[in-house]
């Protein structure tokens, strides 16, 4: 649950992170520098090294055992003091006393000194996290091969046969929550593949390592002490807590914090054991989205054609506005379709600019973002749940023939605008809102579209070729 930093909110999901996952000004997704994920396990790796092409730093390699690669025994790509090679180091040798120390919070948090000890016997420090913790995005991939990837014919077959299967538990939690099924089943093929890539770490001895080397100590501690409160309180087995890097588990990928916020046992046996059970997993899932706010009955969005002339400083999700004042500035469902409801607020998003489709997303997209904050997220979750009841895929073409920028051409564009005035932040590769306006700003001075879509040729026009 891709991917400014999710300031490890509340899941780890497919890919945590950055709100600025989704590059709408280049129409790519952006691998995070800090994405949960399995650096051999499930979507989540395929998101973080596959689909982006992204490297850590260096490419390790295999272990002696033919294992996963252990630690490259460098200094991390983010700079922070707690990444460099000697602060790890040194942390890794405290580690020990690090998680000793830890006991006191345990008690208060009512776990038993017997388990405390059972649960932490035997942990060692996993330093590969820190390589997959800095890794930095060298490649990307553009949204439409992400949602061709995702969406694809054997992950609807999967789909259905899941809605089929547990329908029984669809129905109940559909009945309890509210909350539609094709969300929650396409979820559950999005962030594991229906339950077959969930990741294969130790979670408590991946949130110990991170609770006691790295940068964000202080928030991994309280996931490690929560993944006890787990144990101890006997809703999983210590051999069912095994997931991503970060820490997030189960087959709709729940970091522990978010497992005690949501959980919930669907089926009366006492245990909310969201990893094997499909009662407890379906309902804390939508009790999930419910308690962020969805909307029962609504979608997450409309597909929408933009007139010619269209004024793209509208397309940014603080600029909601009613379907009825969208349709006043021409746009219109691209299946031609009327709106359900013209009084619903929406924001546009238009991640290939001039150049491919805009959606005009909803509350409950809203809340898929809070499921994970990457518009490229949301958009597939909402789209492959559409798909799986059985609608069309997108109407209009992508502009596949336009080639993705590598993060040094990323770093280049940021330099060359703020070179000109228009960039203000610091060059880091990574493209976002301040990136985005820069961009329509530099557009707008030579009487281009100003879209904020980071084409070739808008590097191009900046290097002045």
């Amino acid at each position: 649950m891709c991917l400014a930093e999710r300031a490890m909110s509340n899941r780890a999901g497919v890919i945590i992170i950055a709100a600025t996952l989704l590059c709408s000004s280049g129409g790519a997704f952006v691998s995070p520098s800090y994405a949960q994920s399995s650096d051999n396990n499930g979507v989540s790796n395929f998101l973080g090294n596959l689909f982006s092409g992204q490297k850590t730093a260096p490419q390790a390699a295999p272990g002696p055992d033919g294992g996963p690669p252990p630690w490259s025994g460098e200094d991390g790509a983010s700079g922070h003091p707690l990444m460099t090679a000697s602060a790890i180091r040194e942390a890794a040798a405290n580690f020990p006393n690090c998680v000793a120390s830890m006991w006191p919070d345990a008690a208060r948090r009512n776990i038993s000194q017997e388990n405390f000890q059972r649960f932490t016997a035997g942990l060692e420090p996993d330093l590969r996290i820190m390589d997959l913790m800095d890794s930095q995005p060298e490649f990307t991939k553009a949204i439409w091969d992400y949602l061709d990837i995702l969406v694809n014919d054997n992950r609807l077959a999967k789909g259905r046969e899941i809605l089929a299967k547990y329908k029984p538990q669809f129905d109940a939690a559909e009945k309890a929550y509210g909350v539609d099924r094709y969300i929650i089943a396409s979820i559950w093929g999005i962030e594991s593949n229906y339950s077959t890539q969930m990741g294969d770490r130790n979670v408590v001895n991946s949130t110990a390592t991170l609770a006691c080397i790295g940068r964000r100590q202080a928030y991994f501690k309280d996931e490690f002490l929560t993944a006890l409160e787990i144990l101890n309180r006997g809703d999983l087995r210590p051999e069912q807590m095994r997931g991503s890097w970060a820490g997030a588990f189960g087959p709709t990928q729940f970091m522990p914090t978010a497992f005690k916020r949501y959980a919930v046992d669907g089926d009366g046996d006492g245990r909310r054991d969201v990893v094997d059970n499909a009662a407890d997993l379906i309902a804390s899932t939508a009790n999930n989205l419910r308690k962020d706010g969805w909307q029962t009955g609504r979608s997450w969005g409309y597909e929408v054609v933009l007139p010619q002339g269209f004024n793209f400083m509208l397309a940014d999700k603080s600029k909601a506005m009613t379907i009825a004042q969208w349709q006043g500035q021409g746009l219109v469902r691209a299946d031609g379709k009327p709106f359900p409801d013209s009084t619903e607020k929406a924001y546009l998003l238009a991640p290939a600019g001039t150049q491919g489709p805009g959606f005009l997303m909803l509350q409950n997209f809203r809340v898929i973002m809070k499921y994970n904050p990457a518009e490229a997220y949301a958009l597939a979750i909402g789209h492959f749940a559409d798909r799986l009841r059985g609608g069309p895929p997108f109407v209009q073409p992508w502009p596949r023939q336009e080639r993705v920028l590598s993060r040094a051409e990323r770093l280049e564009l940021q330099q060359l605008l703020a070179q000109r005035g228009f960039y203000k932040g610091t060059p880091d590769g990574q493209f976002g809102g301040q990136t985005r306006e820069a961009l329509r700003g530099f557009q707008a001075s030579i009487g281009a579209p100003a879209d904020g879509f980071a084409s070739s040729d808008v590097l191009e026009r900046l290097r002045g070729r």
